[in-house]
């Protein structure tokens, strides 16, 4: 059942707070590097129910008149054509993007920084189209030694070859359109700069993942590692931390080796770290705002269950996750979680062995179970998809909501005029039947007015879904996992 183990206007509140209270430490100019997902931050929403997917941006709208934004893109990323994975777009469009979606809601966009720069025709046009655009370029350089050389960072051939960044805000937000674009690095090179012109300035982290304050391995922090498998993250106890304060606390293993360099360059630029352990650098506060472990606690272990399942698909796709599905399968053996603690895989798995063909099943917010086979006429997802939303809406099983005469039409004009090979109706194909039948028929019309309430429940199907039903089910909410074969 989906219960509400976060409370979201709490954590709004706390953490606007605590960002200002490190603005004042600082007295007045902060750089906060900003990890993780502005918007559409579902990672977030699943592991902690409750939590928006735009927390993190409706709480930085309680600091917009404070605050400008700094976008960060890696040059080498625009001459790969780099892709954010669940959107599927280069990052120089996602930037474009994050820039239309800032000034829509009132934030300021102050610049662009383009990070390991070098002169290109993709980056010359990158910079073309967002000087049509208004917003100035900056760039930054390599740094011969990064992140060891500390002399040569910290000097005029290191950060000082850098362009200064023109910032007129106390708070100075440098976000990316991914990791690995440089954010850290930027914010490091404008204390510098800042310094060099008698500004004192501070820096701070933001990072919602891991949470510092829960144990090491709580689910949520194990579901962290497990969306960042195939980058080799792993969460660990800070051991600054623990030597300064004789306190536990949980970091990951790129901040905690990557440190040693910040502290250096603090106490190079200022004379002092202001900070003893990478925890300190945070500004985090989600951990305090978990209202129900227990519901968070089940929300990650299927969390982690479902990146196992899509580790294993995209194996079977492409056979280069091997790792991350290996690293996935020891986290949930550390975690004493299996797939059957998925409700949902063990009833599809059951009609299959039972029918012979692949099935779906769906675990509504109720905790019932509800499943679909393949027939003629709809494929197992569609079938369970109809199943579900009478279920819903309290109409007997056996009544249909949309008639044969209506299906096989649809089928006619699949496969003799569409060239189609699958006669069976996907899931969209079903809900616009669905929607044509319920302008006469009431029971299909109460059924389709409780396609709101599938949001948060658990799918799995026995095979791998094509697209367009895997793309439905997620917009509509579902929470979707598929075991690694195609029949």
């Amino acid at each position: 059942m989906y219960k509400i183990g976060f409370d979201n206007d709490k954590y709004k509140s706390m953490q606007s707070q605590r960002i200002r209270e490190r603005i004042s430490e600082f007295g007045g100019k902060l750089y906060l590097e900003f990890g993780g997902k502005l918007f559409d931050d579902y990672h977030a929403s699943r592991v902690l129910p409750g939590f928006q997917p735009d927390s993190k941006l409706q709480m930085l709208l309680q600091l917009k008149d404070e605050a400008e934004i700094v976008l960060v893109i890696s040059a080498e990323d625009i001459e790969k054509s780099k892709r954010r994975g669940d959107l599927g777009i280069t990052y120089d469009d996602e930037v474009v993007r994050l820039i239309g979606e800032f000034t829509d809601i009132g934030l300021m966009v102050g610049s662009v920084v383009l990070t390991k720069f070098a002169p290109s025709a993709k980056t010359r046009e990158f910079e073309e189209r967002l000087n049509a655009l208004g917003y100035p370029v900056y760039h930054h350089y390599k740094i011969d030694g990064y992140p060891s050389n500390i002399s040569k960072i910290v000097s005029d051939d290191g950060y000082g070859k850098n362009d200064y960044i023109k910032t007129s805000r106390k708070l100075v937000v440098v976000t990316a359109p991914g990791p690995g674009s440089g954010k850290m690095a930027t914010c490091l090179s404008q204390l510098y700069h800042e310094n060099k012109r008698g500004i004192k300035a501070g820096y701070a982290k933001f990072e919602t993942f891991p949470i510092w304050n829960i144990p090491l391995k709580h689910p949520v922090n194990i579901a962290y590692e497990a969306a960042t498998a195939d980058l080799n993250d792993v969460n660990m106890i800070d051991p600054w931390h623990l030597e300064a304060y004789v306190v536990t606390t949980v970091n990951y293993n790129r901040d905690v080796e990557i440190f040693p360099v910040l502290k250096a360059t603090f106490d190079k630029i200022y004379g002092e770290c202001p900070y003893k352990s990478p925890t300190d650098m945070g500004v985090n506060m989600a951990g305090n705002c978990i209202i129900d472990d227990n519901a968070c606690r089940e929300a990650s272990k299927q969390e982690v269950i479902r990146r196992y399942f899509t580790a294993l698909c995209q194996n079977t796709k492409l056979p280069v996750h091997s790792d991350e599905v290996y690293k996935i399968e020891l986290l949930m053996n550390q975690a004493s979680i299996s797939v059957t603690d998925r409700a949902c895989t063990v009833a599809a798995r059951i009609v299959e062995e039972n029918t012979g063909a692949p099935a779906a099943a769906i675990e509504l917010n109720d905790d019932t179970v509800i499943t679909g086979k393949t027939s003629e006429l709809l494929g197992c997802s569609s079938a369970m998809l109809l199943n579900a939303l009478k279920h819903l809406a309290g109409i007997d099983d056996d009544i249909l909501l949309i008639l044969p005469e209506v299906i096989k039409p649809v089928q006619k004009l699949k496969v003799n005029y569409l060239g189609g090979h699958n006669p069976r109706l996907h899931t969209d194909e079903t809900l616009l039947a669905l929607s044509i039948s319920a302008s006469t028929n009431e029971n299909a019309a109460a059924a389709l007015a409780q396609l709101k309430n599938l949001r948060n429940t658990e799918f799995h199907s026995t095979v791998m879904l094509a697209q367009v039903d895997e793309t439905l089910l997620k917009r509509i909410g579902v929470r979707v996992t598929c075991d690694p074969k195609t029949k």
